[in-house]
Parts: C-alpha cells; structure tokens; sequence
C-alpha cells in the first residue's frame, strides 16, 4: 500500500522510522503464525489451480507477481517475457480497487510490461462477481454454523485506507459496500463494517476493528462472527490480527470471536478467475 507521509522532505525520515518500528512488530507477529507469511503460498496455490482451471481453453502461461515480497511483479513479467508471453491480463487478487493498491501495482506492471513490448489488459475490480458473492456467503454461512446455533453478529473487517486517499475520491469504500449489500441479498444478517491494519501518523477509515468490538460489547453482543472481506488469503491480518489480537481482546470482552474462513483456493473463487480472464480475452479480441 502506497500511503504519502506528512510534506514531502518528512516523508522519507517518517517512512523509515515508521518502517523500524514496524519491522520489530512484523517479527513478534511472524513469530506467532508460523515465522513467516504464507501469503506467496497461497498466492502460488492460486496460480496454480487457475492454470489448471484455464487448460481446457487454450495454451496459458500464469504466474504471479506481488509488490514487497518475492516474487516481485518485476520478476514475474520478465520471466514470462523469456518464455515468449507478448500479451497479459493482469488479475488484481484485490477485490476492491484502491489507488494504493491495485493502482500502484497496475502502474508498477504497466511500466515493467511496457519496455519489453508486451501488451497488458488488466482486472481492475470484482467486487460483484457472482461467483465471489457466492463463494464469499458460502464461509459466512460455514462461520455462522461453527456457533452451533443463532444469535450470531457479523463484522465484516476490510483493511483499512488514509482518509485522505478517500476523501481524493477513491472508489474502495464504495466497493467494499457493494460487496456487503450483494452478500447481504443472498443472507440477510446483523452486520457492521469496520476497518484493520492502520499504521503512521494520518487519520484512517473508521470505525476500527477493535473499537467497533468495544461497542458490540456494549450493545450486549456475545457472538461475533469477522469476516475478512478484503482479502482473499490467509496472512498476517487474518492469521495474526483476527486470530490472536482481535480474538483476545473479544474474550477480554466477553465476547467469542470466530472468523470466516478465508478464500484461498475456493472452487468458485477459482471459478470467478477464470471467467474474468476468458471475458477479458474476448473484450480485448485476444
């Protein structure tokens, strides 16, 4: 996520201070999920079963590349190139377009793509695909059963945005509500959104994940169920925020906080891939 950071000669200073201290959190946290993230694993998966999902319609090359981690998408596009690969649809794994994420990674692609002559036709959102819509209700549906009967509360958590990339006319908040109200359709259910993963010295989306705990609580609500409705992997804001910050601090609560599993490689999610990137063909006449 790309974030500007207080006037521009601060922002290197600021970014390396908050970078620091995120660094030594970053290891407490890794500690407790395995030691590292296993994004890119899940990432690969991904890859991998949309290869397999895409073989019976012709002869495609998928990889995948990502911002701060190898593979970097730097890496993907040129290992593609060497294979001979001249056009390429990029799938954005954010549902929800953001300038700061899908954006500066499309930009990233583009400028990489671009110097070795290959073509990119990309997918910027989905944040109403049927087929995400139902592969998303299906866990909420699968989280609300793990209660064992009613009286389940939902919090939809997404990752959190600077306010003034929001107040710049950003569409990700917009996006995220249209997914709700198109899951809402399909399961009707006491719900509230609210926002995680906020760092650095600027005023973020609310209300906070942790907050809107303390107001559930306060309201007498004993079952939540988080749905982690920005992101379609397990990482460290599932594995370690959900699971361990926000689970224990529901219990401090009085509350009993389970979370909806995330997407990963669900067949519909597969399924959803692959029909954007066949659709994407056709628009492009590739």
């Amino acid at each position: 996520m790309i974030i500007r950071l207080g006037p521009a000669p601060l922002q290197r200073p600021i970014a390396w201070a908050i970078a620091a201290w995120r660094s030594a959190k970053a290891r407490q946290a890794y500690a407790l999920i395995g030691g590292k993230s296993p994004l890119a694993e899940f990432t690969g998966a991904q890859a991998a079963a949309l290869a397999q999902a895409l073989k019976p319609y012709g002869d495609f090359n998928v990889s995948f590349g990502m911002r701060y981690w190898s593979p970097y998408i730097g890496e993907a596009v040129r290992g593609m190139h060497r294979e001979g690969v001249r056009k390429l649809i990029a799938l954005s794994l954010y549902p929800h377009y953001s300038i700061a994420t899908t954006g500066s990674s499309l930009h990233q692609l583009n400028a990489e793509a671009s110097g070795l002559g290959i073509s990119v036709g990309a997918i910027e959102q989905w944040c109403e695909h049927p087929l995400y819509i139902e592969a998303l209700t299906e866990t909420i549906k699968k989280g609300i059963g793990s209660f064992g009967g009613g009286g389940v509360f939902v919090l939809f958590s997404a990752h959190g945005l600077p306010m003034k990339i929001v107040e710049g006319g950003d569409p990700y908040v917009g996006h995220i509500r249209r997914t709700i109200d198109a899951v809402l359709r399909r399961l009707p259910v006491d719900y509230a959104l609210s926002y995680q993963s906020r760092t650095g010295p600027v005023k973020w989306l609310a209300p906070y994940t942790d907050e809107m705990l303390r107001e559930l609580a306060g309201r007498g609500v004993k079952r939540v169920l988080a749905v982690p409705v920005s992101f379609v992997s397990d990482h460290i804001e599932t594995l370690y925020e959900i699971d361990i910050l926000y689970k224990r601090l529901a219990g401090e609560l009085g509350i009993e906080l389970r979370r909806a599993p995330a997407l990963n490689c669900h067949p519909m999610l597969i399924e959803a891939f692959k029909e954007m990137v066949l659709d994407k063909m056709k628009e492009l006449s590739w």
